[in-house]
């Protein structure tokens, strides 16, 4: 369906793409993966027939149909279902023609319209842009208001509804997730994985990939190369070929060394001539293996804070909300050192508000909140990112938080989150979302919080940073507070999730699979007929039963599963530090000889262990599969 042949795209004086040559085809999901400026939204380009390609082209199958998020939306008045509407050309066409045939009352032209109308299903086009637009989080009452009335977040949901609506036979999605809440991008996985097109994804959500794809489309070092499978399917055997890359370089390198002194040394003498010239020959001749640099280009730690006060705050029958209405009520919360919560709830429910609260942008309606003496707050939100002074750079912003730091050490630190040489005193005004988002974190980290609260910290940050951010998170001293709709990122930092939800914040009695059960069964009560509606009430309060009860089932059995998982690490770290000593050409001499037979013994012990543990694992997978079915 695309074909891409012989394609080198340039951007400016860089070359982005070399010689690529790959097929996608219909039925695919492909995420296209890589480093932040290697491509991936100029491959979009290109096929949208924005770029040219410097060398070589792209074929699409003939009358192929594109979608795509639309970057922009105009403040319009158009009511906002018309607007999600508009995405499909062919029912727009359709209708343009029926209005002139009704004009020149043409009577067989009509029958033929209406037939084509049917065939598309165009009269239940409203009910599927309802769909749409609940499935992204509008409610009934926001259909007909215009475009203009939404914010700008809403607005690039409209976008996303309108390339939905799209009959497309390829679809192209940059960063879909950014603007959506846990529970919208829920509802648009499911539909991606429904979609029978070709999709071009473009994602740093590693469980969204997880979700939704079957291949890989990686960039690196101007080639793409495709990969079958999700994304941590990719992850693995990325790692195994760096691995190997890596050992192979190693090994090569020890060859050249040797040769090399073959050279230096007999070079001169007339007797080694000969076999000096043909080692010089093999040296120019020798592929030299690139390093595998799989070392992030981040590196930053949160340093232990000044004091930790425990309890560190306390919410005493706490209301929060917006002129004088409460969103959220009746909170009670101690929040102590070591705390680890994500927050979770629809669109709206309120953690924003709770997170402003806790932040102090927010005053309490009613009750009390009450922060320790010493409490030092770390407030990550997306309004931030345009408080930053334009024209200042990433070292003036620093160095207005501590003056008395020489240059290098500041230097040095914002090294750690990619500022590096001049970006590090350019302007921040032309800064990508992704840039200014890593500034925001670095000035937060810089001030040593014991306190952190994060409202979707990962929005505009590309993989490697979630990583180290995630890293960053696990060792860090304080309490946290997460909202984030990057379910590995929760999965990874949060010990406890909170549900906020009618008013209330309340422990949820789950992971986040739970969640995205409960998610589902609420969206399948929502779709009933009006009589179902009527009853949500009681359907909902049984609904959370029934989860609790079947929780409660699962529990037992993912205890052992999360034991035999952790038994897995243990034995997997032990062997990769193993094969690491392995490697080692030291381990062979003589003198090691009794070492050496003692890590081959514990390397087949592990070996064993790991198989009968992997086959309990799967059995227990199997079991807790036809449960949850």
């Amino acid at each position: 369906m695309l074909r891409i042949k012989d394609l080198s795209l340039r951007r400016g004086t860089r070359e982005l793409l070399h010689d690529v040559n790959i097929s996608f085809y219909a039925g695919q999901r492909v995420g296209i993966t890589g480093a932040n400026g290697v491509g991936k939204s100029s491959l979009f380009a290109l096929i949208q027939k924005e770029l040219h390609a410097d060398a070589g082209d792209f074929f699409l199958t003939p009358n192929t149909t594109i979608a795509h998020v639309s970057q922009e939306t105009p403040a319009v008045e158009t009511p906002a279902i018309q607007y999600v509407k508009d995405g499909d050309i062919e029912l727009r066409t359709i209708e343009k023609k029926i209005r002139q045939a009704e004009l020149a009352q043409d009577g067989e032209c009509l029958a033929h319209l209406y037939s084509d109308m049917e065939t598309i299903e165009g009269y239940s086009a409203n009910s599927r842009a309802g769909r749409l637009m609940h499935g992204l989080g509008f409610s009934s009452e926001q259909e007909c208001l215009p475009v203009s009335a939404f914010s700008g977040g809403w607005r690039m949901r409209l976008n996303l509804a309108q390339a939905l609506m799209c009959r497309s036979d390829l679809l192209l999605l940059d960063e879909p997730t950014n603007h959506l809440d846990l529970e919208t991008v829920i509802w648009l996985e499911d539909w991606l994985r429904a979609y029978d097109g070709l999709l071009l994804l473009i994602s740093h959500d590693r469980d969204f990939l997880d979700s939704v794809t079957t291949h890989i489309a990686h960039i690196e070092h101007q080639s793409l190369s495709l990969y079958t499978g999700n994304y941590s399917a990719f992850e693995l055997l990325r790692a195994e070929q760096l691995a190997n890359q890596q050992a192979q370089y190693q090994k090569q390198q020890r060859q050249i060394q040797h040769m090399q002194k073959f050279v230096d040394r007999f070079r001169a003498k007339a007797s080694k001539a000969t076999q000096a010239q043909s080692r010089i020959k093999a040296l120019e001749r020798m592929t030299i293996i690139g390093q595998a640099h799989v070392d992030s280009p981040f590196d930053f730690s949160f340093k232990k804070p000044a004091s930790l006060p425990d309890p560190i705050l306390r919410l005493e029958q706490a209301s929060a909300g917006y002129q004088g209405k409460a969103i959220v009520s009746d909170i009670n919360l101690n929040i102590v050192i070591g705390d680890r919560i994500g927050l979770l709830g629809h669109n709206g429910a309120g953690k924003s508000t709770l997170i402003k609260l806790l932040a102090g942008e927010l005053g309490c309606i009613q009750g009390e909140i009450i922060p320790a003496r010493g409490m030092q707050v770390g407030y990550f939100a997306q309004h931030q990112l345009e408080q930053l002074d334009g024209q200042a750079s990433p070292l003036l912003h620093l160095k207005r938080i501590d003056p008395k730091a020489s240059e290098q050490q500041l230097r040095s630190y914002l090294g750690g989150f990619a500022f590096h040489g001049d970006m590090a005193v350019a302007n921040v005004a032309p800064f990508s979302g992704g840039e200014k988002a890593r500034l925001v974190l670095a000035l937060l980290v810089y001030q040593r919080p014991n306190f952190l609260l994060l409202d979707e910290p990962t929005n505009h940050l590309d993989l490697e940073m979630r990583l180290a951010l995630t890293t960053a998170l696990q060792d860090f001293e304080g309490a946290m507070i997460v909202v984030s709709h990057d379910r590995h990122l929760l999965r990874t930092v949060a010990d406890t999730l909170m549900l906020v939800s009618n008013g209330h914040v309340s422990e949820f009695d789950g992971d986040l699979d739970d969640y995205r059960r409960l998610v589902r069964e609420q969206e399948k009560i929502e779709q009933g007929n009006d009589a179902d509606r009527n009853n949500a009430g009681i359907n909902k309060k049984l609904l959370r039963q029934q989860a609790a009860e079947h929780r409660q089932k699962l529990k037992p059995l993912k205890n052992k599963l999360k034991k035999l998982e952790q038994k897995l690490d243990t034995l997997n770290r032990e062997k990769s530090q193993l094969h690491e000593e392995l490697t080692d050409t030291a381990m062979y001499d003589e003198v090691n000889k009794q070492k050496l037979q003692g890590h081959l013994a514990r390397q087949a012990v592990i070996e064993q262990s790991l198989q009968e543990i992997e086959g309990q694992w799967l059995l227990l997978q199997e079991e807790l599969e036809v449960i949850e079915v």
